[in-house]
C-alpha cells in the first residue's frame, strides 16, 4: 500500500516564485546580449571587393537546440522508465508523464522558432529547458523515499562519481576546468552539492553520538578535503559553500567546541592558501580589502606581493564589477525603474544574466523585489532549519538542515557581493542566475528537501 504524504505547500509555492522570478529575470538580463552573440546576416567585410553572401544561421542553431532537445527528452524519459519500473508506489507517474511533455513541447517550440527573429529568447529557452528537467526530478525526489538513500552504496558512489568527474574535467576543459559541453554544458562542481549534503547525512547518522571520535572525525575530513580540494581549483565559492554546509552539519551534530576550534583554524588557514595560490583571486581580496594599496605598501614595500597578484589576473580594476553593480543598485529606489529598464545590463554590468542578476532585480524591481526575493529565500530556510526540530529521523534532519544551508548561504554569499559586501566571486543566484546545472542541482536539492518534509508531516 503506498505511503499518504502531505506537500508543504509553503515551500512548493515558493520554490515554483523563485523559479518564475528567474525565468523573467533572466531573459530581461539577457535579450540585448543575445541579440548580440546571434549571427547576423546583414555583416560585410570592410574593404572587401565583393562581401561574401551571408549564411542563413537558422539550421545550425535548430541542429544545436534540436541536440539540447534530445538530450532533455532521452534523460527524461530514461527517468521515467526508471522509476516506472522500480517505483511505481512512491512515485506518482503523473507528475513524471506530466514533466516529459512539457519538455517535448518546449523542445517542439524551440525547433519550430525562427532563430533569425528570436535570438533574444536564447537564454530564456535554454534556462527553462533546465528548470523543467529539474523540477521534473524535484517532483520524482518529492514523492520518493528519502530513507533509500541512508546506504553507504548510496553515500560513496555518489561522491566518487563527482570526485571522478572534477578530474576529469580538469583535463577536458584545460582553460577554465569546469564544464563538459556535450550540446549541453554540465558543471561537475554543482553536483557536488546533494552528493556531500546525502554523504554527510548518512555518515553523521550511522556514527550517531560519536561524532567527536577520532574514527568519525579522520574519515569525514578526509572526505571532505578530497571533495573540497578538487572542486577548489576551478571553483573556489562552490568550495566555500560546500566547506560552509559541512561545517554547520556538524557543529548541529554535536561537535565539541575544541574540535571545532581546531577545524575553523584549519580552515582559514586553507582559505588563506586557496586564495594565495590564484593570483587573481589575491588582487580580489587586497582589492577589496585595501583598494590604494595604503596599508600593503607597509606590509610589503617591495611591491613583490602586488605584483604576484597582478600578475595573474586579465583584469587591472577588479573593483569594476562592484562599481557597476552598485551603480546598479542605487537608482533603483523602493519600486524600480520597471521590468526590462535596466541600463545596466546594457553592457555595463558584466554577467548581468549570471552572477550579478540580483543586481538587475533591485534596479529593475527596486528594493521591494529585491526585498521580496531575499524573502524568499528566508522561507526557505524557515522551513528548511524547521524541518531540522520536527523531522523523525537523524537523516532527514541532516539532510534538511543540508540542503538549506547550502542553498541560503548561496544565496546570501551571491547577494553580499552584488552589493559589495565581499570581494567579486563568481558564484550564482540559486534559482534566479542563469545556468542549467545550477537550477538542476538546486532543484535536486529542494526535492530532497520536500521529501523530508512531507514524510515529517505525514507522521505528525
Amino acid at each position: 500500500m503506498s505511503e499518504r504524504v502531505k506537500m508543504d505547500w509553503v515551500l512548493f509555492w515558493t520554490i515554483l516564485g523563485l523559479i518564475s522570478l528567474g525565468l523573467v529575470m533572466v531573459y530581461s538580463a539577457s535579450a540585448v546580449m543575445a541579440q548580440l552573440k546571434a549571427p547576423q546576416d546583414d555583416l560585410t567585410v570592410v574593404g572587401a571587393v565583393t562581401p561574401k553572401p551571408a549564411q542563413d544561421p537558422a539550421p545550425a542553431q535548430r541542429r544545436l537546440l534540436l541536440r539540447r532537445g534530445g538530450v532533455l527528452i532521452l534523460v527524461s524519459g530514461f527517468l521515467f522508465t526508471l522509476f516506472r519500473r522500480y517505483g511505481r508506489r512512491q512515485v506518482n507517474r503523473g507528475w513524471v508523464l506530466m514533466g516529459c511533455l512539457a519538455g517535448a513541447l518546449l523542445v517542439a517550440l524551440v525547433f519550430f522558432q525562427d532563430p533569425t527573429h528570436a535570438a533574444h529568447y536564447d537564454f530564456l529557452l535554454r534556462q527553462a529547458l533546465a528548470a523543467l528537467f529539474g523540477f521534473l526530478l524535484l517532483m520524482v525526489l518529492s514523492q520518493r523515499d528519502y530513507r533509500r538513500l541512508a546506504t553507504p552504496q548510496c553515500a560513496f558512489l555518489g561522491l566518487s562519481i563527482v570526485i571522478f568527474l572534477l578530474i576529469v574535467v580538469y583535463f577536458v576543459d584545460t582553460r577554465n576546468h569546469r564544464w563538459f559541453n556535450f550540446g549541453i554544458s554540465l558543471q561537475p562542481s554543482e553536483l557536488a552539492k546533494p552528493a556531500l549534503i546525502v554523504f554527510l547525512a548518512w555518515f553523521v547518522t550511522m556514527r550517531g553520538g560519536n561524532v567527536n571520535d577520532r574514527y568519525t572525525m579522520w574519515p569525514a575530513a578526509l572526505a571532505l578535503c578530497v571533495l573540497g580540494g578538487a572542486v577548489v581549483v576551478p571553483d573556489f565559492g562552490t568550495a566555500l559553500v560546500l566547506v560552509a554546509t559541512a561545517a554547520v552539519v556538524f557543529y548541529l551534530a554535536g561537535l565539541h567546541w575544541r574540535y571545532t576550534v581546531t577545524a575553523g583554524v584549519l580552515g582559514l588557514v586553507l582559505f588563506a592558501a586557496a586564495v594565495v595560490w590564484k593570483p587573481y583571486r589575491l588582487k580580489r581580496v587586497i582589492d577589496f580589502v585595501d583598494p590604494n594599496y595604503k596599508v600593503l605598501v607597509y606590509v610589503d614595500p617591495g611591491k613583490r606581493l602586488q605584483q604576484y597578484a597582478e600578475s595573474g589576473s586579465k583584469i587591472k580594476d577588479t573593483r569594476y564589477h562592484a562599481l557597476q553593480s552598485t551603480i546598479a543598485v542605487g537608482p533603483g529606489g523602493i519600486g524600480g525603474r520597471g521590468l526590462m529598464q535596466s541600463r545596466q545590463k546594457l553592457l555595463f554590468l558584466p554577467e548581468a544574466h549570471t552572477d550579478y542578476i540580483y543586481a538587475v532585480v533591485a534596479e529593475e524591481l527596486g528594493m521591494f523585489g529585491a526585498t521580496m526575493l531575499l524573502a524568499g529565500f528566508m522561507v526557505i530556510l524557515w522551513r528548511g532549519y524547521r524541518l531540522f526540530l520536527t523531522a523523525t529521523d537523524p537523516f532527514g534532519r541532516y539532510i534538511a538542515v543540508g540542503v538549506t544551508t547550502t542553498l541560503v548561504f548561496q544565496a546570501l554569499l551571491n547577494m553580499s557581493v552584488v552589493l559589495d559586501l565581499g570581494p567579486t566571486k563568481g558564484i550564482p543566484l540559486p534559482l534566479i542566475s542563469f545556468g542549467g546545472s545550477s537550477m538542476v542541482s538546486s532543484l535536486i536539492l529542494l526535492g530532497l528537501l520536500l521529501s523530508v518534509s512531507q514524510r515529517s508531516a505525514a507522521t505528525s
